[in-house]
């Protein structure tokens, strides 16, 4: 696992939005920032699920607040109204991790309908670089801040009959360099992470015959993006990080 022990109240006074956080990793990374102090704006379009994450983090004594949001429907208008929204409750945004995904079809890239390739693009490409487009005047606000992109072993080496996620994932790491290089200046800090093998629904769709308790669960994972949202990662940008 990555090395980082992260100190209490790591990330106190920080608005961080974590996408995908409805379940698995987000709802664990989205618990385990409100433990450190942050305040959470956690997107999906499950609205049930989203309120019951918060209701878990608030029981704890945590801050959070839902954003429903379909990603693979969203258009300009609607990342507007998310920017609005934050700007008019919190005026700033100090994380931003791009955590939603979908994995589609495991099949190889011959099989692969065009339209399942544009629907993965649309949630795991299109969405992180409008949603970070859209939120660029929120986290240049915060003075420094911080974006993490989701990754994954076959977005670095490609791998026959992962299809349409493995072209998401490589676009997904160019997207993070060039953001990396563009918002260096401005204080914004943007990296990837590739969570490895974890105990989440996407990985038991791609793995249907494996035990799932071979695995780790989303919460053994969030050294490196507490890492990477907290002040010790200043400095570190276009790295593409694992977090096993």
């Amino acid at each position: 696992m990555f090395d980082y022990q992260a100190p209490a109240e790591l990330l106190k006074d920080r608005i961080i939005l974590v996408t995908g956080a409805s379940r698995g990793i987000g709802a664990a990374l989205a618990k385990g920032c409100a433990a450190l102090g942050a305040t959470l704006i956690l997107q999906g379009r499950d609205a049930a699920a989203l309120d019951q994450v918060c209701q878990e983090i608030q029981a704890g004594g945590g801050r959070a607040e839902p954003l429903v949001l379909d990603l693979e429907q969203a258009d300009a208008a609607a990342y507007a109204a998310v920017a609005e929204r934050l700007q008019r409750r919190h005026g700033r945004l100090n994380g931003l991790v791009h955590n939603a995904g979908l994995l589609g079809p495991r099949v190889l890239l011959e099989q692969t309908p065009a339209t399942a390739l544009a629907q993965v693009l649309q949630v795991n490409v299109q969405a992180g670089f409008a949603l970070t487009q859209t939120l660029l005047p929120l986290l240049k606000a915060a003075g420094e801040a911080s974006v993490i992109f989701t990754s994954s072993s076959v977005g670095r080496k490609g791998r026959a009959g992962w299809g349409a996620y493995s072209v998401s994932k490589f676009a997904t790491e160019g997207l993070m360099q060039v953001w990396a290089e563009e918002l260096g200046e401005a204080g914004i800090r943007v990296n990837s992470v590739n969570p490895g093998g974890t105990r989440t629904a996407m990985r038991a769709a791609a793995y249907p015959e494996e035990d799932p308790a071979r695995v780790p669960a989303a919460d053994a994972i969030l050294p490196v993006y507490l890492y990477l949202l907290g002040p010790a990662s200043q400095g570190t940008t276009g790295q593409a990080l694992n977090a096993q």
